[in-house]
């Protein structure tokens, strides 16, 4: 019989169309006479637009289109389409000569080759009227002012009596904590390829959800959702910024529609800073209290993030606060501070992941002002149930990820004081955090199809971001039809499939594989009854319970030498497919649980003492992440969290000019990533229990939970090598060489 592919560590279904260069991207696919379009973009952060010259570039050989405000099309409501953020966001459409960042989009050319578009673009002559620029935070800050709900969420909360409970915590902690702008930078930006044929539009787009960017690019032109297709089968990475149809996209479709020919539009690098999002600047005051023996009995969050002139968005860092530990009294607030930059939008773990570097650095501040393991005092205040909600966890483990973290690691053999650790003249340092991210859900659609010859065809319209969708749903299905994985085509990134959400808030997971495993059951069990019915069947009249599928025949379980493929049933049966569509929803189980996954990073750190360089050798992570559905990619999701957090503690930073409103290290040169020399010994392991409640297979998403929790177990680490704090990332050898930061 069929062994359980769920959870094996099963070879990516689409690995060897990657190697092979065979996986299309959006720019690559081909169309008869392609034109190319590039992307004309600001060089001031504030006013207008007071003259274009495009007479010039308009007469170059190859030129077929420079779109302006002054001739673009007009569209419905100005370009807002009636999406409220994120969903819509607010585009720079060229409907009017305003400007409100530097990089913002004023234009776009095209041409018969990319070549003669670039040189066209660099010959159309701008002049523009300069405003007054907000780009100092500090100063904006005195009119910073609270966000609506910020993603549906409360913007302030408060639980118990603060102030009673500062006053009842005579050991505390009060420290302001930074986060630096981030840029997404996945190695393939941003890109679209549009195609008019009629009323009907075709995009290829690199998005993370194919069904949101129809729904946001039709309202936006003002056409019917039904006459636009949006195609994505592979990303090149997205961590967010490809959640959100940005103008480009937009752009490409309406220079398509004026040129009458396919427009390609491929961002550069240096216009991924600006018009597609980032990780916005935090600044976050935290207060705690606590009793001697560790007992928290009061918490202050106040979070203040920038945005742009042009929309709200907040980095909801207060969420975790609100949930992780067991504290009586504690207030959260979120603020928002208006700058002439392009808006924020998600980046993995948005609002996690700077909300657990400063809530994660407080508490282990606080362990050494209470002279206090760690662990210890995370485990002092372990929240049974989630103290906001106050509902029961639908699955915790965190307690069981602590032990086997701190065992693993080693953590036994650190000694608690800061400098006491060295090797030669290097001091060595162990830090730990606790990660954590909502598990969320939403619903979902998928078909399953059992072709004439034997195979199966599954698919739901979600999205491949390179974390192994392919992969994991293709084992879903074959547990569930009983047929051998390379029977089974899985499909998706195409919004005329069954509809799926987008692959954001770690979602696609728990919510596409139950709707592919129902429908691949209703398929199955149609084989099955066909089967059964069939007078000519060696399995006819066989009790259906005796019935099962093991590679793709309908076998008797009492007696195996009774088996039917399934080629030859449909055969017989007329020669048609049978095929099965399933729409699944969550239930009532968020309003009765809190969802959440769980886990606990240890990190060791060598930092030069004379230096101050910081390296990573080791990191050790245990998660409670729910059923995995394959060991393989979850390994690989969470080691691409870890090394994202590795670059966010120690090298991430978007330096902004504060002159003109640019950035100035607007590339993969000079914005410092992790390369490999950067990574050391990462040991990731799972608290493999279905969560019970999430959904019908126990399954959580993983995508987001990798990178929370590690940048303050480095910044943590840092501190017990140095006796340095570093509440300003990135942790840099200057900061950590600088007395004053002690």
């Amino acid at each position: 019989m069929n062994t359980p592919l769920v959870g094996q560590p099963m070879d990516r279904t689409d690995g060897l169309l990657k190697v092979t260069g065979e996986a299309r991207y959006a720019a690559e696919f081909p169309e008869a006479r392609l034109a190319h379009a590039v992307l004309v973009t600001s060089t001031i952060a504030s006013g207008s637009i007071a003259s274009i010259d495009a007479s010039h570039a308009q007469a170059l050989p190859g030129v077929l289109l420079v779109m302006t405000y002054q001739n673009a099309p007009r569209l419905p409501n100005n370009g807002h389409a009636p999406l409220a953020p994120p969903a819509g966001r607010q585009l720079s459409l060229l409907q009017d000569n305003q400007v409100h960042y530097s990089n913002q989009p004023v234009a776009v050319v095209v041409a018969d080759t990319l070549e003669r578009a670039t040189d066209a673009a660099r010959q159309l002559s701008i002049t523009y009227q300069t405003n007054p620029a907000a780009l100092d935070f500090t100063r904006a800050k005195a009119n910073a002012h609270a966000p609506d709900k910020p993603q549906g969420r409360q913007t302030d909360t408060q639980r118990g009596d603060f102030d009673a409970g500062l006053l009842n915590g005579p050991v505390r902690v009060d420290a302001v904590y930074t986060t630096p702008i981030e840029h997404h930078n996945p190695m393939e930006p941003h890109a679209t390829l549009a195609h008019w044929d009629g009323p009907q539009l075709t995009l290829y787009d690199s998005t993370q959800g194919v069904s949101g960017a129809r729904t946001a690019v039709a309202k936006t032109l003002g056409v019917s959702p039904d006459d636009v297709r949006v195609i994505s089968p592979f990303l090149g990475g997205g961590f967010g910024c490809k959640g959100s149809s940005w103008s480009h996209v937009v752009l490409c479709a309406m220079a398509s529609k004026q040129t009458g020919r396919p427009v390609r539009l491929a961002l550069t690098r240096p216009q991924m800073f600006g018009p597609v999002g980032a990780r916005p600047y935090t600044e976050q005051h935290f207060t705690l209290a606590a009793q001697h023996d560790g007992t928290l009995t009061a918490m202050r969050h106040d979070s203040f993030s920038n945005t742009s002139m042009i929309e709200d968005w907040t980095e909801t860092c207060c969420m975790v606060t609100r949930m992780l530990y067991a504290v009586p009294n504690q207030v959260t607030t979120h603020r928002l501070v208006k700058l002439n930059l392009g808006t924020p939008t998600f980046m993995r773990a948005p609002g996690e992941t700077t909300g657990s570097f400063a809530l994660e650095s407080a508490m282990d501040e606080l362990s050494y002002a209470l002279r206090m393991d760690p662990v210890a005092l995370r485990l002092k205040n372990y929240a049974e149930q989630d103290p906001q909600e106050n509902k029961p966890w639908s699955g915790k483990a965190l307690r069981e990820c602590y032990v086997r973290g701190a065992e693993k690691f080693g953590w036994a053999r650190r000694t608690p004081t800061p400098r006491s650790m060295r090797s030669g003249n290097t001091l060595i340092g162990m830090g730990m955090a606790t990660a954590t991210y909502p598990a969320n859900r939403s619903p979902a659609a998928a078909v399953a199809r059992i072709l004439p010859d034997g195979t199966a065809m599954v698919a739901s319209g979600t999205q491949e971001l390179g974390t192994g969708t392919y992969t994991v749903m293709t084992q879903v299905a074959a547990d569930a039809l009983g047929f051998h994985p390379d029977k089974i085509h899985f499909a998706l990134g195409d919004s005329s499939l069954p509809q799926a959400p987008g692959s954001g808030g770690s979602q696609s997971a728990a919510s596409v594989s139950p709707a592919v495993h129902d429908a691949c059951i209703q398929a199955r069990n149609q084989l099955i009854a066909l089967a059964q019915a069939d007078s000519a069947s060696p399995v006819y009249g066989l009790d259906v319970t005796d019935l099962t599928i093991d590679n793709g025949w309908v076998v008797s379980r009492t007696k195996l030498s009774l088996r039917d493929p399934a080629g030859a049933i449909l055969a017989r049966a007329g020669g048609g497919a049978i095929q099965a569509v399933v729409s699944i929803k969550p239930g009532d189980e968020r309003s009765q649980y809190s969802l959440h996954s769980f886990g606990a990073v240890f990190v060791e750190v060598h930092v030069d003492a004379d230096l101050g360089t910081i390296r990573v050798p080791r990191i050790v992570a245990v998660y409670d992440v729910g059923r995995v559905l394959n060991e393989k990619t979850a390994h690989s999701q969470l080691l691409g969290g870890l090394v994202w957090g590795v670059g966010a503690a120690l090298e991430e930073e978007s330096v902004l000019d504060p002159r003109y409103g640019r950035f100035v290290n607007a590339n993969l040169a000079e914005y410092h990533v992790p390369v490999n020399a950067d990574i050391g010994t990462f040991d990731i392991s799972f608290i493999d229990e279905p969560d019970p409640y999430i959904n019908s297979l126990g399954v959580r998403g993983i995508g987001e939970i990798g990178i929370t929790g590690v940048v303050a177990a480095i910044a943590n680490a840092v501190y017990h090598a140095t006796g340095v704090r570093v509440r300003d990332l990135p942790v840099t050898l200057d900061k950590v060489l600088t007395p004053a930061q002690v």
